[in-house]
């Protein structure tokens, strides 16, 4: 820490500053506007362009440091409709710096990580969805999309490490549909301390054996049986729904009643499961697997 600031301090004044620089800023003249010792305001710095926040431009033998495009200031939880929209207009026109810069801010801007997967991320991935469907965009580009998408949702999900060994959960998706959807709600639960195991696209193992599979996996996964175990079906196709329920009954029968089962779908309605919740809310899907394990384990 320097003249009271913190790490979180230093990089709202590094961007307040070099945003008001049209060229940029040598680091002495930056050090020298904050009142920061240079050896000090360097190290910052670089570590600051190595978050991706900051570049270096080398005009002749001077080297200017200036803010990299998408980067920005937010207030949260005030900015969470800006950031949706700009990171939204960002992968839209396949802008993937930008979109990964305005990600790695918000981070940065003490946004909660599970909120940036559903105000953020969930609308973006739904308006590709819905491009593609009503032919404004064709397969390669969906593709490259949903990469820009995909690479956003690791960096949400990096930026929380700690886990509760007691709050497990399983997330497939029964179609490449929801393959995307289910790898960003992994992301949200991951950071809020479950310990999630992503299986993605699941299509391939609807089998007569793929209980048993199942079971081998959860035996390995959490073989001491503590705390509460959540399998997460995200899917878009009824047979597959009824497969997958009937499949991880077995298992429930095995593993006891801290197995739970849910379903993320828009056809619930039209589904009949013995699902333990059901919602095509993420957010709601959190909220209903919180407050589970908080009464599993009074």
């Amino acid at each position: 820490m320097t003249k009271g600031y913190g790490n979180e301090k230093m990089r709202e004044k590094l961007i307040e500053l070099l945003r008001e620089s049209k060229t940029g800023l040598t680091g002495m003249e930056v050090a020298e506007k904050l009142k920061i010792n240079r050896a000090t305001m360097s190290k910052y710095l670089k570590i600051f362009a190595a978050e991706g926040l900051l570049r270096q431009k080398q005009i002749g033998s001077v080297n200017l440091w200036l803010v990299e495009e998408g980067v920005d200031s937010f207030n949260f939880p005030a900015d969470f409709f800006q950031v949706k929209n700009k990171y939204s207009e960002y992968v839209l026109s396949l802008s993937a710096p930008q979109a990964h810069n305005l990600i790695k801010t918000s981070l940065h801007s003490g946004a909660k990580p599970s909120k940036l997967i559903t105000e953020v991320i969930v609308p973006t991935i739904e308006s590709v969805e819905n491009s593609y469907a009503s032919g404004k965009i064709g397969k390669s580009e969906k593709k490259f999309l949903d990469v820009i998408v995909s690479n956003s949702i690791y960096l949400i999900e990096t930026a929380s490490e700690e886990i509760n060994s007691k709050k497990n959960m399983v997330i497939l998706a029964t179609d490449s549909q929801n393959d995307l959807l289910a790898k960003a709600a992994s992301a949200a639960f991951h950071s809020e301390k479950w310990k999630t195991s992503f299986l993605g696209d699941m299509s391939s193992a609807i089998d007569v054996l793929f209980d048993i599979d199942l079971q081998r996996f959860l035996s390995k996964i959490w073989s001491k049986r503590d705390g509460l175990m959540v399998i997460a079906i995200f899917s878009s196709k009824e047979g597959e729904i009824k497969f997958f329920r009937r499949a991880i009954d077995s298992s429930k029968t095995k593993f006891g009643k801290n197995l739970r089962v849910v379903l993320c779908t828009k056809i619930a309605k039209k589904t009949k499961t013995d699902a333990d919740f059901i919602s095509d809310d993420i957010e709601k899907l959190l909220q209903w697997c919180q407050t589970t394990f908080e009464s599993s384990q009074s």
